[in-house]
């Protein structure tokens, strides 16, 4: 995979890799721009903290793979109206 508009991987960044047992990681989304979309296609789970329940994306890597570069932008545009 090479660095372009829609990948880019930072293996010199401290926290890399993020997630484990994951190929090709897409930094472009670091910090998941879909974390406040309600029913976002990534693997996430809702876990109680502080006495609310927030939602956990640990396990998620759809923001990460490659492939889904498009798709994360698409539902950005649709959530933007």
């Amino acid at each position: 995979m090479e660095n372009s508009y829609c990948y880019f991987e930072n293996r010199d960044c401290k926290y890399y890799p993020c997630h484990e047992n994951v190929e090709n990681i897409n930094c472009l989304f670091c910090y998941c721009p879909l974390y406040n979309i309600k029913n976002c296609p990534g693997n996430y789970e809702m876990i109680e903290s502080g006495g609310k329940q927030i939602k956990s994306c640990m396990d998620c890597t759809f923001p990460h793979k490659p492939e889904n570069y498009e798709k994360v932008n698409a539902i950005l545009v649709a959530n933007m109206k």
